[in-house]
């Protein structure tokens, strides 16, 4: 598991002072590309190489709201990786309240040439890497 940290920012809430559901969409994103800078690797590397990693679905479960200057903690996870497709587990939680946020997934799959690809043809060393990184996780508990 990784944890990411951010401030709601003033321009993240609605007109009741909640943050805008929109906001959180943006944060797992965040926190994705922020997970994947720590094991080394860059989506901008990646992109460079020619891979996308679009999202093909996003599932977003709101819990409890957040506010201006609230510090939110996403721990994202891998939930699963096929080679041609890996899936990210979240939870928000308001360090602030304490309470969680939302609860979320995401699932993206891999593209080279405007074709899905598998990281493991397409791209063996990024592929070792997500694979190295789940044994690791998994031998840790």
């Amino acid at each position: 598991m990784y944890t990411y940290k951010r401030t709601v920012h003033y321009h993240e809430t609605d007109k009741m002072g909640i943050t805008h559901h929109s906001n959180y969409v943006k944060w797992m994103e965040e926190a994705r590309l922020s997970l994947l800078d720590s094991i080394g690797l860059s989506f901008r590397n990646m992109e460079d190489e020619g891979i996308m990693s679009p999202v093909v679905s996003i599932d977003v479960n709101y819990k409890s709201p957040s506010t201006y200057s609230d510090i939110i903690e996403i721990d994202i996870t891998i939930g699963k990786y096929t080679g041609a497709q890996i899936i990210f587990d979240y939870n928000m939680r308001n360090t602030s309240t304490g309470n969680v946020s939302a609860v979320a997934t995401s699932r993206h799959c891999f593209i080279k040439d405007g074709q899905v690809c598998s990281l493991s043809h397409a791209a063996p060393n990024y592929d070792k890497m997500l694979r190295d990184i789940i044994e690791e996780v998994k031998t840790l508990h």
